[in-house]
């Protein structure tokens, strides 16, 4: 895999950078809806139709307040329409889209840089969602909207039904994971549940994204800072080896039933099984507690801190910034929908569910606001508290998507393999990642 991969995906990023354009050249020949009216803002969100309707009312309220139009384009496959608009010199106003993707945009000069002190109530954001929004000239190029970190949920009342409680340990978790692959959690006299999901896949970088929590939790790091401006690759140390090896040994090639079935090419959109009622655990995103709480119901399942590993408890952070397209002539207004995106108002709407649509902001950056309290859900402050203490993210100054997929692929193929070694295995992703990592001028 290795050099041919990283080859691969160096072609296409060169093929994407020849789409990126200047500050000025963005801004010109604007062919979007809102394009020739200097009051209406074209924002994009990567959304579906359920969190593009909570998306609805954030905008509606926002233009009833200061009179600025929104040409609202909720976009799925994002990264695709958004390289065709670039391509044509014609970029969205603003956009609403992960964290982690604020690198790659920055290195393709598709954003504009920000100064926090220009937005209304940028104190009230923390200095650790701002660290976030910073790339690698110094300069942000994003404000804070959004975050989340991973928690486990569990069956609560499968644990009643066993006699066991949530686990707190790796081990712990394991035993769990067993009692409910053998022990018929559901009382229906066959041996048909799982003790956890996993979207396993290489696809879109599932299996580096869902193992993230367990590496942390490990001791180990994908990359890390080099104190001299650059990153250098992490995945060949001892506490990688370690947690790789635990993972591939107690889960995907320990005793049948601890993980689904198919947890190797599973995606999230299909390792369903917690929401299908046959699962026990899946460590996931808070975004899933409004389909939980439908199915299997809130009466089933709690939300509990991650089990710790060797390391600690550390799980993965996530979140969507607010982005300026490069271009020019709207500065006033964007910065306006910024202001208003995380004021207590406006995240207080993106926060609350109506005719069951999905929020769109899970833990407020607004640092006034308290997620359980919003939500009137105590389940919320388990999220809230994993987010400020206990949280690492991917690092988000450098182009991570090529890092995130080349670790993705390694991890999905220990996994599959049984009889893989880790220890090689680690030290070939080890050398895709430097390569990665001298792609883009950071490996020092």
């Amino acid at each position: 895999m290795g050099v041919r991969g990283r080859r691969r995906r160096l072609a296409a990023a060169l093929a994407v950078a020849g789409l990126a354009c200047t500050t000025a050249a963005c801004g010109s020949g604007s062919t979007s809806a809102g394009g020739g009216d200097p009051n209406t803002l074209e924002v994009w969100t990567r959304s579906d139709p359920d969190s593009a309707a909570t998306y609805d009312r954030v905008f509606a309220a926002f233009t009833k307040k200061t009179g600025i139009k929104i040409d609202y384009q909720p976009v799925v496959n994002f990264d695709q329409q958004l390289q065709s608009r670039a391509s044509s010199k014609d970029l969205p106003d603003v956009m609403i889209n992960d964290t982690a993707l604020m690198g790659s945009y920055q290195s393709q000069g598709l954003l504009k840089p920000i100064d926090p002190a220009s937005i209304a109530g940028h104190d009230q954001i923390t200095a650790k969602s701002w660290a976030s929004t910073v790339g690698l000239d110094g300069r942000h190029y994003g404000i804070p909207y959004s975050r989340q970190a991973m928690a486990l949920m569990i069956r609560k009342d499968w644990l009643r039904k066993l006699g066991l409680k949530a686990p707190t340990t790796w081990q712990q978790m394991l035993d769990v994971a067993k009692a409910f692959a053998t022990r018929d959690p559901d009382g229906d006299g066959k041996k048909d549940t799982y003790g956890i999901v996993a979207p396993g896949s290489a696809q879109n970088g599932y299996a580096a994204w869902w193992a993230s929590s367990f590496l942390w939790q490990g001791g180990a790091k994908v990359i890390e800072p080099d104190g001299r401006g650059g990153y250098r690759p992490a995945m060949d140390s001892a506490a990688a080896v370690r947690t790789v090896t635990w993972l591939k040994d107690n889960l995907f090639c320990g005793a049948k039933g601890l993980l689904q079935p198919g947890a190797v090419s599973a995606v999230t959109g299909t390792a369903t099984n917690f929401r299908d009622g046959d699962a026990g655990m899946y460590m996931t995103g808070p975004y899933n507690i409004t389909t939980f709480d439908a199915t299997p119901g809130k009466d089933k399942y709690e939300v509990v801190p991650a089990p710790a590993g060797p390391a600690g408890a550390d799980v993965l952070a996530e979140g969507e910034n607010v982005y300026f397209g490069a271009r020019t002539g709207k500065a006033r207004q964007e910065r306006a929908l910024a202001a208003f995106l995380v004021s207590p108002e406006g995240q207080r709407i993106a926060m609350t569910s109506v005719d069951g649509h999905q929020p769109v902001v899970r833990i407020p950056t607004n640092s006034t606001l308290d997620a359980a309290e919003v939500r009137h859900d105590p389940r919320w402050s388990v999220v809230q508290k994993a987010y400020e203490t206990a949280s690492e993210q991917f690092p988000n100054a450098p182009d991570f998507a090529p890092i995130k997929q080349d670790t993705a692929d390694s991890l999905n193929a220990v996994f599959t393999y049984c009889g893989s070694d880790v220890r090689s295995s680690l030290k070939e992703l080890n050398d895709t990642l430097a390569g990665d990592l001298k792609d883009q001028d950071l490996l020092k």
